[in-house]
């Protein structure tokens, strides 16, 4: 019995003592890894420094973009102005008095919709009532003008016999996501197609005209008007029913853009100096006329020279979904080839451009096993100092395009607070797109770049479907408030030839 006892107080003191030395490896180890990742951590922020802007420099941007602005609003500088400034024709924000039954097709791609939305006053709400997804085919897609509106008609048609809607005429708002001339809410040419569409006998047409014929040429239905809209504009809208403050549309997913409310006496390129009009800013060719080019990076410029439109689009490629993951990707290149990362070793998918994915940024900021997982998707030999340098890396990434956002938005925002001669606004911004989504770290920033503002953010609600219906429900309000006006502004001198 003894013997036993000493036995098994001996067993326990080795026990103690190998746990005791465990400890100690571990601590060395977690020394040896501190100071390894504090050592590469140092390199890698000296590579990474051209992406950390400063607020001093935020304000330079914001400054610049302002100036761009009021090039763009001018009716003899926006031919040379990066920032385009194109009037959108849409001249008051909702007051939650709309109400009716309205249609709304939205065409930007391969695919088209076709959406029903109520809007009912009493509850202050907008109800999808339904909506159909349509194909288009490529053939379609490389015809004629003529075979792509018929296409759109018939599936208008078919919609509408699915709801039973064939017995009204009802107003339609038109989200076409491809670059136009807008010259009216109801008029609207096409410069040119892009994603993949390149039919005939359209290009510097008015696309509102050929639905509208196409719709005539089948006669089983029609509709009483049509409002054609942005989808920065529709962001807007579909917000700004649900927060009458809403009065500045943001989109931060694929690309980039942003749209508000401009006072008309500053849009110099429409006739009329009372009330508002909202103006899509076409932010994401900031830059290119080279005002950003002392905080472009090396990467910046590889995305730029490797991309299908060089030279354009400036501001949209730091900060947009298309292009952060491709800057990501560039950069780990970069410190794997000066053996930060990866012991030097690149993989094929590594090396392949546009492998990684702008979705894997926000996933690697989320947690180190996201990170793990993703860099052996990649084919690389990665240990957990280099996961997290990438995080790091997309941590750095991120939070400029973040703060660069930030920079543009608070220069809108101050000019609205400018040009009503407040001292302090309080608004809302209605936005949409995945990288907001995925990245919110914008909020943060905009205090510092606008402290004599206070702004919300409202994610929307199917900007180009329920938005493009609030357009229509708003300058079917504004129609006729104004045939009302017109009424009344006669009726004193009918009743002055009455009493005579």
């Amino acid at each position: 019995m003894i013997t036993s006892l000493w036995h098994l107080k001996d067993k326990g003191l080795v026990q103690r003592s190998v746990t005791l030395l465990n400890i100690k490896l571990i601590r060395f180890r977690c020394f040896f890894w501190s100071c390894s990742f504090a050592s590469l951590y140092f390199k890698t922020v000296k590579h990474l420094e051209p992406f950390r802007l400063s607020l001093e420099k935020l304000k330079v941007v914001s400054t610049r973009l302002r100036k761009d602005m009021i090039r763009g609003l001018g009716k003899h500088t926006h031919h040379r102005a990066a920032v385009k400034m194109l009037p959108t024709f849409v001249r008051a924000t909702p007051d939650g008095t709309e109400k009716g039954d309205f249609l709304a097709l939205d065409l930007g791609g391969t695919n088209f919709r076709v959406l029903h939305v109520r809007v009912m006053e009493e509850e202050q709400k907008m109800v999808k009532m339904d909506s159909q997804l349509c194909a288009i085919p490529q053939e379609i897609m490389l015809g004629t003008g003529e075979q792509l509106f018929d296409h759109i008609a018939a599936c208008l048609s078919e919609f509408l016999d699915s709801q039973n809607l064939k017995g009204q005429t009802l107003p339609m708002g038109f989200t076409f996501s491809f670059p136009c001339e807008q010259k009216e809410i109801d008029k609207s040419i096409l410069i040119r197609w892009t994603k993949g569409f390149n039919c005939s006998g359209v290009e510097g047409e008015d696309v509102v005209k050929l639905l509208k014929e196409a719709i005539h040429r089948r006669g089983d239905y029609d509709i009483s008007s049509v409002a054609m809209v942005n989808d920065t504009v529709g962001t807007m809208m579909s917000c700004g029913y649900r927060d009458q403050t809403c009065e500045i549309g943001m989109i931060i997913g694929t690309g980039t853009n942003a749209c508000y409310m401009e006072e008309m006496k500053n849009v110099k390129r429409v006739e009329g100096e009372d009330g508002q009009m909202c103006i899509n800013t076409e932010w994401g060719g900031f830059g290119d006329d080279g005002s950003l080019e002392d905080i472009l990076t090396e990467f910046d410029k590889v995305v730029d020279r490797t991309s299908i439109n060089p030279g354009v689009h400036t501001f949209e490629k730091m900060i947009s979904g298309m292009y952060l993951g491709e800057i990501v990707r560039l950069v780990l290149m970069k410190l794997t080839e000066k053996k930060l990362l990866f012991k030097g070793e690149v993989s094929e998918a590594l090396r392949t451009k546009e492998t990684f994915e702008t979705k894997f940024i926000s996933m690697i900021e989320d947690g180190l096993e996201n990170a793990k997982k993703i860099l052996t998707e990649l084919g690389l030999t990665w240990d957990l100092v280099d996961a997290r340098v990438v995080r790091l890396v997309c941590e750095t990434i991120s939070s400029r395009s973040a703060r660069l956002c930030a920079a543009a938005l608070a220069t809108i925002v101050d000019r609205i607070r400018v040009n009503r001669g407040l001292p302090h606004l309080k608004t809302t911004v209605g936005v949409d797109g995945t990288v907001y989504k995925k990245h919110p770290k914008m909020q943060p920033s905009m205090h510092f770049l606008t402290p004599d503002c206070k702004i919300k953010f409202l994610v929307s609600e199917d900007g180009s479907g329920k938005g493009a219906a609030m357009v229509t429900a708003v300058a079917q309000r504004l129609a006729l408030q104004s045939r009302l006006l017109e009424e009344s502004d006669g009726e004193e001198d009918e009743e002055e030839k009455v009493r005579s």
